[in-house]
């Protein structure tokens, strides 16, 4: 039996497609590189509402608990749009980031030379474009208290998100940046609004403290709304971006949408090391469930190899397995291939089987 165990849960609308073709990937790697992983697969979101009534059984946590890392493929849709807020879809994501204390969101924001031209900048503007930003993640609005929406006394509804932050969450998360900048271009910018937020002010005061422990890393700081623009302005200028919860959702949109597409790209949530120096970790692709294009064999499901890639690297320890993983999307995209969201004038049009047909046809070349 393997010793690297991987729970998937292919979720809703677009997501058993695109976790297909990371299923086939994995099981070349078994076949012919003799890398194989004890993986079982689960329910999550609208799939797991329709086959126990919940976003996320209790089984499926305690099973997300144990293994080395979750594949996640995306959460939601319509028919589910009706749910009490309490029990939607998504509900069951923020669980597993929740119980699984996966505190640093790592999304990626790399543009691939073929794709330079896809993108809503100029090609100079983004060509080489390599951008890491470290989001805060179980903190911060989406889960401060109180919260809620309350009738007044007089006839109106009020409705309420604490911004709340605590020094360990901070420092814990700022340590993970300082380390990423550390291993890549050693520079590292932190985002947050200390200019009218009191949370923004504790944030940058306890970045600023902690960079003494990382001499060789350029730290410097940036108000989020200044980062919004310098994203579309000159976002070659970046790293590695350590920011709050709600402005790395903001943020990381929108410098994925400088790559060429959302559909492109993976992300990362990592916990703390435990005493072995392992972490637990999910690793899902950026884009949402598609409903629109649900089964028709449409879906890209790059974002999801390369989320899985991404898995390879920083949960098991496969740092050369990632790089081929990468290595063949990149040749795949040269080459022309390209799903229906990343269309091209000249290019060749393929459906989610034929991209990873191609994606696992340059891995055997490159073996």
């Amino acid at each position: 039996m393997s010793n690297r165990s991987l729970l998937v849960l292919p979720g809703d609308g677009i997501g058993p497609e695109a976790m297909g073709q990371v299923s086939r990937v994995i099981d070349w790697f078994g076949d012919r590189q003799s890398v194989s992983f004890d993986v079982q697969e689960d329910l999550v979101g609208g799939a797991a509402i329709d086959a126990h009534g919940i976003p996320l059984h209790d089984d499926t946590m305690a099973r997300a608990q144990e293994v080395d890392a979750v594949l996640l493929g995306a959460v939601g849709g319509p028919k589910w749009d009706d749910l009490d807020f309490s029990i939607k879809p998504e509900r069951g994501l923020l669980r597993l980031r929740k119980e699984m204390e996966l505190f640093a969101n790592l999304r990626p924001a790399m543009c691939f030379d073929a794709l330079a031209d896809a993108s809503s900048l100029k090609r100079e503007l983004v060509a080489g474009l390599d951008i890491m930003i470290v989001r805060e993640l179980t903190g911060g609005t989406y889960f401060g208290e109180p919260r809620g929406i309350t009738d007044l006394p007089n006839g109106e509804r009020r409705g309420v998100n604490t911004q709340v932050y605590d020094t360990h969450e901070i420092i814990r998360v700022a340590r993970a940046a300082f380390e990423l900048a550390q291993k890549r271009g050693g520079r590292l910018c932190s985002v947050e609004k200390a200019n009218v937020m009191e949370s923004g002010v504790l944030w940058r005061e306890e970045v600023t403290k902690l960079a003494s422990e990382y001499p060789d890393v350029e730290l410097s700081h940036m108000y989020a709304d200044n980062c919004a623009m310098q994203l579309v302005r000159e976002p070659k200028q970046f790293d590695v971006i350590v920011t709050d919860n709600l402005f790395g959702d903001l943020l990381s949109d929108c410098a994925a949408m400088l790559t060429g597409s959302l559909g492109m790209l993976p992300s990362a949530s990592l916990g703390a090391e435990d005493e072995n120096k392992k972490r637990k970790a999910m690793y899902e692709p950026v884009h949402g469930s598609a409903p629109d294009i649900a089964g028709q064999g449409k879906a890209n499901p790059i974002a999801c190899i390369l989320s899985y890639a991404m898995a390879l690297r920083y949960s098991y320890d496969m740092p050369d397995a990632a790089d081929a993983v990468e290595k063949a999307v990149e040749d795949v995209l040269s080459e022309g291939y390209r799903t229906g969201d990343i269309m091209q004038p000249g290019m060749k049009l393929v459906g989610t089987t034929e991209m990873g047909d191609t994606i696992i046809a340059k891995l055997k070349q490159a073996a």
